[in-house]
């Protein structure tokens, strides 16, 4: 079979390695081009119809579902402390009401998760949205930010900021519930016209992560020399970890956005739909409902 090019993205922070070991080590085929990024770049990639497939942040795909169809069975999700999405704050969560807090311009999921728990608090900050990657990008008056991905685990947040509040485990201590923070998609246009393709990309996808998972301790080695950062406390990242989409995870994927719709956060319900081969578009609740 003669495939045409396949536009792909990649993230470009360690939480992704798992997945893409595979394909990194001998599985990736010449008709897939890979286009590492952030989150948001990949987000605006896909939207921008750049890409076809992409891992995209879970609110992203609730605010494009209509364009977009999840590839089943890869997220990036945790149950629990995730340790690479935080909030630093001067302050207790419940005292940053009328306070200054930023939020990363790097990814729509934890930014809207951190606006939804402010919001059924009733809790009314100032936000403010730019980028964070280092102590030194934080503005003088802020009284806490959103970072994410690997300047989570890298700077010294703790020099500024007395509490560093894990929004995994908020989530956890709020829904006793996982939480996805990102999934891959594919353009339900592609989808429609190659769906053959995009079932052999999902399976590679599978086949590489299976990889990457009998491979962890590479992958761990790997990471913590990306980010010069102790082999121990890498382990222990991956160990909170998941790259996979279970039942589970799919109700709690839903749950997040009924509760970003009730909140006025997101303007439509999401319906959380997949692809599947034969071309077919697959609902959480089975075909036709």
């Amino acid at each position: 079979m003669t495939k045409s090019t396949l536009s792909m993205g990649r993230i470009n922070y360690i939480n992704a390695s798992p997945v893409y070991y595979g394909l990194d080590n001998g599985l990736l085929p010449d008709w897939i081009e890979m286009t590492d990024g952030a989150p948001s770049v990949l987000n605006g990639m896909i939207k921008a119809e750049k890409l076809e497939i992409s891992p995209v942040s879970a609110a992203f795909y609730g605010m494009n579902h209509k364009e977009l169809l999840v590839l089943p069975d890869l997220s990036i999700s945790c149950d629990g402390r995730v340790m690479s999405v935080v909030l630093v704050s001067r302050y207790p969560l419940e005292q940053l009401d009328k306070k200054q807090v930023v939020l990363t311009s790097e990814s729509a999921t934890s930014t809207a998760l951190v606006q939804l728990f402010f919001a059924e608090q009733g809790i009314l900050p100032f936000f403010t949205t730019t980028r964070l990657h280092c102590l030194e990008d934080i503005p003088d008056n802020t009284d806490a930010a959103l970072v994410i991905g690997d300047a989570a685990l890298t700077q010294p947040w703790e020099r500024t900021f007395e509490y560093r509040i894990d929004l995994g485990e908020l989530w956890q201590q709020l829904t006793g519930l996982p939480f996805v923070f990102a999934l891959w998609v594919v353009r339900r246009s592609h989808a429609r016209n190659n769906p053959q393709a995009v079932q052999q990309a999902l399976e590679l996808f599978h086949r590489s992560r299976q990889q990457g998972y009998a491979n962890i301790d590479k992958v761990i080695d790997t990471g913590a020399e990306k980010l010069n950062l102790d082999r121990g406390l890498v382990q222990t990242y991956y160990d909170l970890l998941f790259c996979d989409l279970d039942e589970k995870k799919v109700a709690a994927l839903e749950l997040y956005f009924a509760m970003l719709y009730k909140n006025r956060i997101f303007a439509d319900k999401v319906a959380v739909e997949f692809f599947s081969e034969p071309w077919n578009v697959r609902s959480v609740h089975g075909p036709g409902q």
